[in-house]
Order: C-alpha cells, then structure tokens, then sequence
C-alpha cells in the first residue's frame, strides 16, 4: 500500500506563497507514488480550543461540531503530514495553530508520523522562521514517536506570486517527490 501523505495548508490566501509550495509539494509526492492528499484549513471550520476538560479530563469526544475532528482523524490515518504556514510575527499562523491545539483530543493517537515543515516570510534571513520552526516542534514533543524529515524555508516571499520564479518551488517538488 503506498504510503499517505497528508499536507495541510494554513496559508489565508488560496494560492498564496506556502499554498504553491503545498501545490509542488503534492505534485511531487503524487508523481513519486503516494498517495496524498493537500487540505486548505480555510476550507474548513475549526473553532478555537475552549479548554472544556471533555477530552483530556472526561475521556469523551470533543462536543466542538466543526470540521477539526475530521482533520485530526487525517492526521492519525496519515503517514507522512506537511505542516505549510506563511510565518507571521516570526510565529506560525492562527489557523495552524488552532488545529494543533484542537488536536488534543486526539494526540496520543497521532503516533509514528514523520513530519515535514513548509515555512514563508518576508523576510530575507531563514533564521527569523526558527521561532516558527520551534513551534512547530514543540507539537511534534508532544507526540510519540514522531520525526521531523525536513522543513523547507522560503524567504523573501510576503506577497502573493512572489513564490513564483523562484527556486524554492523546485524545492518543495523535489521533497514531495523524494518523501
């Protein structure tokens, strides 16, 4: 069975900067074989956390009636996730970060995942997105058994297009197609 990959896309542009990578990316990871699959968080409702204590105290679903248990059971069905976001105050974005902390539902099943990171800025220095990067880290502490396979750190890119001609599409199709 080929493997699956899952490729989230936080970007609030459809089309934006770290959506193109994702768009490579998944080309890329398709023509190697795998089946995989990009989701667009804008797509879908995923409403913040409300620290109820129905998942980690009670042991029962999360009572939430929006799309984030249906990601999150993508995420577990998952071999491979791609986490993309455009860095914005050196962070990762909100959508992406609702969607991990609503994954606490379900964390403990989220287990034996390689993970790969797609990060965009304006900025010209990739070491401004090692914030980012550390957030995106702190999730995977988390988890068990989950291993970062690689983070794609395109800079210089604020708005939307300036992805295009660039070296950093290539890139993004080549660790799709190589994953």
């Amino acid at each position: 069975m080929a493997e699956k990959v899952l490729i989230i896309s936080s970007s609030p542009r459809k089309g934006g900067n770290s959506d193109r990578l994702c768009d490579e990316f998944l080309k890329g990871a398709k023509e190697s074989g795998k089946c995989a699959e990009k989701v667009f968080l804008r797509d879908y409702k995923v409403n913040y956390c409300l620290g109820c204590g129905a998942c980690s105290e009670k042991n029962l679903p999360c009572p939430q009636k929006d799309d984030a248990a249906a990601l999150v059971q993508k995420m577990i069905d998952a071999d491979v996730i791609v986490m993309a976001t455009p860095v914005y105050f050196y962070s990762i974005s909100a959508q992406m970060k609702t969607l991990i902390d609503r994954a606490c539902a379900r964390y403990l099943e989220i287990v034996g995942k390689k993970f790969y990171f797609i990060m965009t800025s304006a900025e010209n220095d990739p070491a401004c997105m090692d914030r980012t990067l550390e957030d995106f880290r702190g999730f995977l502490d988390c988890l068990e058994d989950a291993e970062e396979i690689g983070a794609l750190r395109a800079t210089g890119v604020w708005k939307k297009g300036e992805i295009e001609n660039t070296a950093y599409l290539e890139q993004a199709y080549l660790a799709g197609k190589n994953i």
